[in-house]
């Protein structure tokens, strides 16, 4: 038997379905995380540190994270109509998101105060979040030009 065959093949929009749902799923579980830690700092105070977060997560965004999705993106597209589901991540990605993993849990479980460790969870969800709707919009894109070649 092939391997190939264990291979579950799936046609490309689904990889830039499959970018978006997990970039806007880790973005928001992370926010919803900053955010719970920031309750026992009321409203005004724990405010101010999700606003600081999100302005920051546009630049990380602009500066960093949105280019990070547009190079992906470019990948997908030279990949074959059909692929394995697991290509919506370069296989690179799959070892930054494993030392990612290691370094949110290292960090929760030093002694930084959960206020200042909000402003990195924030600004690292947004950013994520955000850079979703790179996915999101290339995926429209690319379901508009099939439905006009199939009215």
């Amino acid at each position: 038997m092939r391997l190939s065959r264990l291979k579950p093949a799936v046609p490309k929009c689904w990889l830039f379905f499959a970018c978006g749902v997990m970039w806007s799923a880790v973005g928001l579980m992370m926010c919803a995380r900053a955010a719970g830690w920031l309750v026992p700092e009321g409203i005004f105070r724990g405010g101010g540190f999700e606003l600081a977060g999100m302005a920051m997560a546009i630049i990380v965004l602009r500066l960093g994270f949105g280019g990070i999705a547009r190079k992906n993106i470019q990948r997908l597209r030279r990949l074959p109509e059909r692929g394995c589901f697991f290509a919506f991540q370069a296989w690179k990605s799959y070892l930054i998101i494993m030392v990612m993993i290691a370094l949110g849990i290292t960090l929760r479980h030093l002694p930084i105060p959960h206020s200042a460790l909000s402003l990195v969870y924030t600004t690292i969800g947004g950013a994520l979040f955000m850079g979703s709707f790179y996915y999101y919009g290339h995926l429209l894109r690319l379901l508009r030009v099939v439905s006009q070649r199939h009215p």
